[in-house]
Order: C-alpha cells, then structure tokens, then sequence
C-alpha cells in the first residue's frame, strides 16, 4: 500500500488524459464499477484534452461532411454485452443506428458518429454516483511528475499549478509524430526545390491547399488515409458523381498512387451473416496464448504466432463453405473437421483443402488477399490502370455477394484473432496492417468512387512497393508492377497516420514520460501490464499510479469502439483498468479513515 494516503476529508482524484472514445469508454467502465468498488466519501474526475469530450479530435464536429465513417451504422456501439469477458457488469445502450434512426447499412458521417459519441459521454457521467464528479479542462497536458508512492502532478498548458492526481490515465488516442529522417529530408529538399511535400498526417487536418489542380501529385499510401484524401481533394473541389460517372470541377489535382501492396484495401462486406457462426475461438484461444507467454525464450510471430493464426482463419473460412455451400466440397465436414485439426502443418493442411476443395476460388490463400501483386507485372502503364481496376471490381462484386459469405466468417475469425493476440502486447506492425486491410478496408461505394476517378483519369495507380526518389528538382515515383514506368511530380503526399511511438510522439507528456524511464516496445510503443494497464518500467515494473490505453500502448485494439456481439477488447481493458484504479483509490480512502 502506499506511504500516502488521502486526508479524510478530501476527495480522492483521477486525472485522465483524452476526452475522446476510450476516455470516454473508461468512465462508462468507472459508472458501471462504482456501485460495487466504491463507497468512497467522493471522487473527482478530471479530463485533460483540448477537444470537446466524448468525440476528441477524431471525431469533432468542425471537418468536412464529406468524411464517412467506415463501418455500417449497426456495427458501431460504445456499449458492452454479453460477447464482452469482463469482471463488471454488463451496460447495454444503443448502436450507433440505433440512437441515430438511421438505416443500419448507413456509413454515417463523421460528424454524426460525434454527435453519438458526446451523447453517450453525456449518458456515462450522468450514470456516475453522485460522490464522483467530473470536470473537464479545454488544453494539453504537458508532463506527469510525481514519487510512484505517492500523488502525482498533471502540468497543463497555460496552467501555472498543477492538478493533483492519485491516479493518472493516459488515453491519448492517435498521436502526431516528429517525421523519421526519410521524412526530414523529403521535407528538406521540397523546401530547397520549391515542391510540396506533405509528410503523414490525419488527412481532415491537412493543409491541402498547396496541391494545385491539374498537376501531377505522388501519394504514398492506399488505406484509410488516403480514402479521405481522394474524396477531399475530388468532391471537396466541387467535383461530383453521377452513378458510375465522375464529373470534375476542374480544381482537382492528378493522383498517381501506390503503396507497398499496390492496391486499396479490401471492400467493407456488404451482406449479413445468417446462420451458425464458426465455434471460435479454436485453435488460437486463452489457453494457446497462455502457453506463448510462458515460453521462457519468449515467442517469435512468424514461427509461433502466426502458424496458430493461419489454422484459425482456415478454420472459419471452411467451418463456413462446408456448413452452409456445401455444394462446392467433396467431403462431408464431420471428415474434413477431424483431417484439418489434425494436421500439423501447412503443407498438410494444403493438400487436405485441395482433395476437399475443388474450385480454388473457394479455398483461402492469406498470401494472396495480402498481396496480390505479388509477382505480377504489366507490360503498360495503361494495361495495368485496367488491371487494377478489373482487380477492384471483382473484389467488389464479391465482398457483396453472399455466395461467398466464407469472407464473412474470416473477419469474424480475424476479430476474434485480434482479441487474443492483444495479450501478447506488441507483436510488430505487420499484423495491424494485414488486419486492417482484409477487416477494415472502405466502404464499397468509396471504392465505387474510386474506380470512377480512375476512368475519369484523375487517379493512377503506380503499383506494388513504390518507390520514390528525389532528383533532378523533382520527386519520381515508380514500381516493379510495371516495369520501365516511372513519373514525376512537384508535390509528394504521404497518405497515412503517423506511427504512434514514444520517442517521435509531439505530444510533450508522452516524450516526458519515455525520458523518465517507462518502458518501450521495439516499435517504440508505451509497455503497459497486461492485466490493467498500469505503465511499466523499463524493468517491467508496473507504476501504482500511472495507467495507459489505446494505439500508443502495446496493449492497443482495432478501435476503442466495435461492432456488438463481438467481444471487444477495448471494452475488456475499459473494464479492467476503471476497476483497478476504483480498488486503489478505494483503498486509499479506506487508509485515510483508518
């Protein structure tokens, strides 16, 4: 227990850093905990974040209507259920369609998911004991100092005293980032030629401006982030679609795109599931991720993580194809169940999928969906501009088409993956991105949009793996996916989010907190314990006092929102960390009275 406790008549404190979704999500945890965890003769609740609470800054109100979400309507909640494991106790609401009355299959605007997100914020403190009192204070955190035994201070901006805390949660949400030195010297030499270059950054809050119409602009990037700049810099200049048919304004730049994959993110899925859904979790569960962790020489992801992965897609995929399309098996799935569990490697596993399965458009191939590029080159930049776009419209056609409701059951499978694999804490890059592109891909009108572009010629794809180079006053930009191309360029645009990392992070209190000893993974993310998300050391000490969440941490999940009924991790440390910080304050309280 502490050195310091609280004088009997004074409330006890928690500070909270980001006001946006999973702050928000900690409180409706704290609310929900309360009436079993603490009795407490009052507790005060401060919010650090510069936005309005609720929505943050991802989600606030003043961006462009024109920026969707990128879920359906009925797949987004901030409330828990059953599917949620969790020690407290279950606070169901409303979805995001729901609250709204909208169409569930509505992929609302950004600016309505901000209405709702404030909306429950409102509904988490007004669920609050009347002893627990929220105040919210409109700036930036800048450090947090303090002994691990004993109160710790929260130094604002323009604040001359800090605000005492006897617990500090960090629940800063996306971060900006220092560019890398591949970024500083792309900036350097626009700055010295007189280009543009625009380094990662969330898109809504770039200064798109300096790209001029008509001109030739390299985007590095095909996800999410690039998404929002194809509609800003095309609708937002007054463009406008008709049907299949883009009809320019004339302001829009020229974008030749590429990435490492070559090619957009794959379609949201535009169908429901109907009927049983895969036993999962099966071969990746709590007691496969028990035996990683207790491995004494640790674990590596693509030796031992991986394999586990690859089974538990499979699985989902063909638990569905034999269950519900029959048709299209050759073996009954009692037989094909017992071959496939027992086999002990891929190989095996192939060769069992090729004798059940016939037509090998029904058989999962990761490697393929990942990178479908791979090893494929076109003979013209124009052969490969229809290429790409037949490639799009076939994912399309079958992202939306219920005959193929096996890709249903992989993103079941790849939540209920991810779900896992949060225990493992940082596991490197490659997973989030590979999830994000099969599971978190655009909504398929986007991709509609973007294959009008396309014919419209305002978008070019420059292929797999571009590279750009800056010479002769320029920047160029080309890729092996068609060989002998290449094209030039007065402004580059780096069409993704910064890396969320200690070291390169802007944000003050984050850089503070890395040069005070807390503990980083080898992609730079905070070390968190596991169980609560107490902040740990570079020993792997956890601090009483400190705690932290969301995609800064090496304990981050796809989102701090989720789709119902999918256990969602987020709300699983929710949980965990409002009812370690209510049994410590709790505690401390009880010792000052004592």
């Amino acid at each position: 227990m502490s050195s310091e406790t609280l004088a009997p008549e004074a409330p006890a404190t928690l500070v909270i850093v980001g006001a946006g979704p999973r702050g928000t999500g900690l409180i409706e945890r704290i609310a929900a905990n309360a009436p079993e965890l603490y009795a407490g003769s009052g507790l005060d609740i401060h919010l650090v974040d510069p936005h309005p609470p609720g929505a943050g800054r991802i989600w606030r109100a003043a961006q462009s209507p024109l920026l969707w979400m990128n879920s359906h309507a009925e797949d987004v909640t901030m409330f828990t259920d059953e599917s949620v494991e969790m020690t407290g106790p279950v606070r169901p609401g409303p979805t995001l369609h729901e609250w709204a009355g909208i169409d569930g299959r509505t992929f609302a605007d950004r600016q309505l998911q901000g209405s709702y997100l404030r909306w429950v914020h409102e509904q988490a403190v007004a669920a609050l004991p009347p002893q627990i009192t929220v105040h919210h204070h409109p700036g930036r955190a800048l450090r947090v100092s303090g002994p691990r035994s004993g109160r710790q201070q929260v130094w604002l901006e323009g604040r001359d005293q800090p605000l005492p805390a006897d617990l500090v949660v960090l629940a800063h949400g996306h971060l900006d980032a220092e560019p890398d030195a591949e970024q500083r010297e792309l900036t350097a030499y626009a700055a010295e030629h007189g280009l543009v270059h625009l380094p990662p950054d969330f898109t809504a809050d770039s200064d798109l401006s300096a790209l001029p119409a008509g001109e030739p602009v390299l985007v590095r990037g095909l996800g999410l982030a690039f998404v929002d700049l194809m509609v800003l810099l095309t609708e937002g200049r007054g463009g406008r679609h008709e049907g299949d048919t883009y009809v320019p304004s004339g302001r829009e730049p020229v974008l030749y795109v590429g990435s490492r994959r070559g090619v957009p993110y794959h379609s949201k899925i535009g169908y429901d599931w109907t009927g049983e859904r895969p036993p999962l979790p099966r071969f990746l569960g709590p007691a496969e991720i028990d035996g990683l962790l207790a491995r004494p020489g640790g674990f590596d992801f693509r030796r031992d993580v991986w394999p586990l992965v690859e089974k538990e897609l499979g699985f989902a995929h063909y638990h569905r194809l034999f269950t519900v399309h029959a048709e299209r098996t050759a073996i009954a799935w009692t037989d094909f169940e017992e071959k496939y569990e027992a086999a002990s490697e891929g190989a095996e596993r192939e060769a069992l999928v090729a004798s059940a399965v016939p037509d090998p458009r029904d058989r999962l191939d990761l490697a393929a969906l990942d990178r479908p590029l791979d090893g494929v080159t076109y003979g013209s930049f124009a052969e490969f501009q229809e290429g790409l776009r037949g490639y799009v419209e076939d994912d399309l056609n079958r992202r939306h088409d219920a005959a193929h409701s096996t890709d249903l059951a992989v993103f079941l499978g790849l939540l209920s993956v991810y779900g896992q694999l949060v225990r493992l804490g940082d596991i490197g890059s490659w997973w989030h991105g590979f999830f994000s592109c099969l599971a978190s891909g655009p909504p398929g009108p986007r991709l509609r949009q973007l294959l009008a572009l396309s014919r419209a010629g305002v978008l070019k794809f420059v292929g797999a793996d571009m590279a750009v180079h800056a010479r002769d006053g320029v920047f160029r930009a080309s890729s092996a996916t068609v060989p002998g191309f290449s094209v030039e360029a007065r402004a580059l645009v780096e069409a993704r989010l910064p890396e969320p990392t200690l070291r390169r992070a802007l944000d003050p209190l984050l850089r503070e907190l890395h040069a005070d000893g807390a503990g980083e993974t080898p992609d730079g993310l905070l070390r968190v314990d596991r169980a609560d998300g107490r902040v740990l050391d570079r020993a792997g000490l956890p601090h009483p006092r400190r705690f932290a969440l969301g995609p800064h941490t090496d304990g981050r999940t796809p989102g701090a929102f989720t789709r119902p009924r999918t256990g969602g991790p987020a709300f699983r440390q929710n949980d965990a960390t409002a009812r370690a910080a209510l049994v410590f304050l709790r505690d401390l309280g009880a010792d000052a009275v004592g």
